[in-house]
């Protein structure tokens, strides 16, 4: 059975990613200079920041994707399967040769710019709640009573996120307290129904990007299965931005399906934490690998 690729989403970024890989590995190099030569500065933004700019959503995410190309890339080696948390999606539509790399970097900050805007500033905002079962969340998001609250990611047992009004989420906050829910430092409602409006102006500029048949499946966000055909995965990312992160579900599914050897390209990892957490949840035995710096690439 060949590894699954994984791809680091939003939330990974930190000045300096992708440093050590530019300068120790050719292809790392090359896919982030093309990556420099399509939206200029980018480099700039992955190595030096400032963190103030290199937050903003519209650079983060196309600052991410390319780490996360750049990584995969460097590695060398052809997944079975892959999936992609979120903006991680794109990343893994790349090394599928379902997008090309050139068109997904604008694309990505195009996704950004639509999440942005899609809400006033200061309206949208988001929690994780910490230890607390999956029936326990759904309660939570249904007595909730400021506003829109909605289950935006289900990442693992005991870590789910929820998304929607800033009033509730600080309802939220003020009910469970710090050590069950911590307010996310994010203005947008990511991955909830207040982006619906965006998510229908963000499909028209899908559809002018040329989307072909994957070489390997990638497992959607959208409903935890694996897709290859061109048209399936224009529909799950169309569906896939205002629509809850099936993680869990997702490495769940590459369980039964046999799969046990992971290995997630990014700035840093947040993906293999996830799938040892969701393994020792079901009591499954699992490898795990990250691949986000020079030392990485050792032996591999």
């Amino acid at each position: 059975m060949t590894y699954v690729a994984l791809f680091t989403g939003q939330g990974s970024q930190f000045a300096g990613m992708g440093r050590e890989l530019y300068e120790h590995d050719d292809s790392a190099r090359a896919t982030l200079d093309e990556a420099d030569r399509v939206l200029p500065g980018l480099l700039g933004l992955c190595f030096e920041g400032p963190d103030d700019q290199l937050v903003r959503t519209e650079n983060t995410q196309p600052c991410v994707l390319a780490v996360d190309v750049a990584a995969y890339r460097a590695y060398g080696k052809t997944p079975g399967i892959a999936a992609g948390h979120s903006l991680g999606e794109y990343a893994a539509l790349v090394a599928a040769g379902a997008i090309a790399f050139e068109d997904a970097l604008p694309l990505v900050r195009a996704r950004a710019r639509a999440m942005q805007t899609a809400v006033p500033e200061g309206t949208g905002g988001m929690v994780a709640l910490l230890r607390m079962s999956e029936d326990e969340a759904r309660a939570a998001a249904a007595e909730t009573q400021s506003g829109i609250c909605e289950l935006a990611n289900f990442n693992a047992p005991g870590q789910y996120v929820m998304s929607g009004e800033i009033a509730a989420m600080k309802e939220l906050a003020e009910r469970f307290g710090r050590r069950q829910a911590v307010l996310l430092p994010v203005s947008v409602p990511f991955h909830s129904s207040m982006l619906a409006d965006a998510a229908a102006q963000f499909a028209s500029t899908l559809a002018e990007v040329e989307i072909r048949d994957a070489a390997f499946p990638i497992v959607s966000n959208v409903d935890a299965s694996p897709r290859t055909k061109a048209a399936d995965l224009r529909d799950a990312l169309t569906r896939q931005f205002a629509s809850s992160v099936l993680w869990q579900p997702t490495i769940e599914a590459l369980f039964a399906d046999g799969h046990s050897e992971f290995v997630e390209f990014g700035p840093k990892p947040t993906l293999t934490k996830m799938v040892e957490q969701i393994a020792k949840y079901r009591g499954i035995e699992v490898t795990t690998k990250a691949i986000s710096k020079a030392d990485d690439l050792e032996g591999a």
